[in-house]
């Protein structure tokens, strides 16, 4: 039998080995080969192609461990969100998951040396909320998408509507009831011991006496009654009718000094206020740079947003050298000018009004301005925090 023979045993053990998992240590991320063994190893890592993709990298071996970060971060989320959506799960259970697919990227590509290391790193950027337990750590996925904060915004809006309507209506029955109970007395009943006197007497219930009593005290009462009664009695009804029409009239210039149309921007604005969202980007800021991973060139120094590409990220022109980079909203900080600039509100009740800096406190961190623009010009706001306004470009 030939030593090329595609059925012999040798050939077919040798391809189901290939098929399954390998060493990490034999395996060479440039080249993305697996090697079986140590020798296997070393000469690939002695072949001319290996040497030309080292060649490659030595060049510029930064871009290359980014790209593999990268990807490496890009498919760990992905599966994060697929697999286990927002539940809290160990990182070992995702990870092995993850490496269990054959063309993964390995981490040892990677700026991180660690499992360990890069669960902290999806912490401290936000993509993930992290923990640590004696079994371990644990993540769990933070959705950002639009669409789904969009429902569950409406799910949470409709839960409070079906609350609010189930509390008027429980309130609307208890009135009413108070209102029936105010509206009659309450008879106590009295009992009395059925007793005769002699054997042979019968025992008789008059069931209709009270009515008869009722209706024969009311006949003796309007008979008494004159005409000076009954004049009385109309004028005491003119009376009341007069101080019903009066406070009815008083109830409604209530009403009218306050408009239907201040009802309604009184409740907007409510709603403005408690209105906050967890994103804060808007064009033609000026923001300052707090990351160290773009070096000390660009660390405190400021910029320009000049586009905002999605809720969270943005392209900002730096003042001193003019470059422009692309941005989370993580690594940047809001810039409180002097006392008489023009800020934008960012957040918050006021989110998108231009105004005025007053005055800072140092103790709250938090500033007064005045309100320039909108429906809402003149007004003096105070406690705006120093992450909610921002100075204009």
């Amino acid at each position: 039998m030939g030593k090329s023979d595609f059925l012999t045993p040798k050939a077919i053990a040798n391809r189901i080995k290939s098929k399954g998992l390998q060493k990490l240590r034999w395996y060479c991320q440039m080249c993305q080969k697996q090697c079986r063994d140590e020798n296997g190893f070393k000469c690939h890592c002695m072949s001319e192609s290996h040497q030309r993709q080292l060649l490659l990298a030595s060049e510029n071996p930064q871009q290359f461990m980014d790209y593999f970060s990268e990807e490496f971060r890009n498919d760990f989320l992905e599966l994060l969100r697929r697999r286990f959506g927002t539940k809290r799960v160990h990182n070992n259970i995702v990870y092995n998951e993850y490496i269990s697919h054959r063309e993964h990227i390995h981490m040892n590509a990677t700026q991180w040396e660690t499992l360990t290391d890069f669960t902290k790193w999806l912490g401290r950027e936000g993509l993930c909320k992290v923990d640590e337990t004696p079994k371990g750590w644990y993540i769990q996925y933070i959705d950002r998408d639009p669409e789904t904060i969009r429902r569950q915004l409406e799910l949470e809006k409709k839960k409070k509507q079906d609350l609010d309507d189930e509390e008027k209506t429980a309130k609307f029955i208890e009135e009413q009831v108070r209102r029936g109970l105010e509206g009659k007395e309450q008879e106590v009943p009295t009992f009395t011991e059925l007793s005769r006197e002699n054997d042979e007497e019968k025992v008789t219930f008059n069931l209709s006496k009270g009515a008869c009593s009722s209706s024969g005290a009311t006949s003796s009462k309007s008979s008494t009654l004159g005409p000076s009664a009954l004049k009385t009695i109309g004028s005491s009804a003119s009376v009341k009718r007069k101080e019903s029409s009066q406070s009815s009239a008083q109830s409604k210039e209530k009403k009218k000094k306050k408009s239907a149309l201040d009802e309604i921007m009184e409740i907007e604005e409510e709603k403005k206020r408690t209105a906050r969202t967890d994103y804060w980007l808007q064009p033609e800021i000026v923001v300052k740079i707090i990351t160290k991973k773009l070096g000390e060139r660009y660390h405190k120094k400021k910029g320009i947003v000049k586009e905002v590409l999605d809720k969270y990220t943005a392209v900002v022109k730096m003042i001193d050298s003019g470059d422009k980079l692309k941005l989370d909203q993580t690594h940047l900080e809001t810039v409180i000018p002097a006392p008489g600039k023009r800020i934008l509100v960012l957040n918050g009740g006021y989110r998108g009004n231009e105004g005025t800096l007053e005055s800072i406190n140092e103790k709250t961190f938090s500033a007064t301005i005045v309100i320039e623009t909108g429906p809402l010009k003149g007004r003096r706001v105070e406690g705006i925090q120093y992450e909610d306004i921002s100075k204009l470009a």
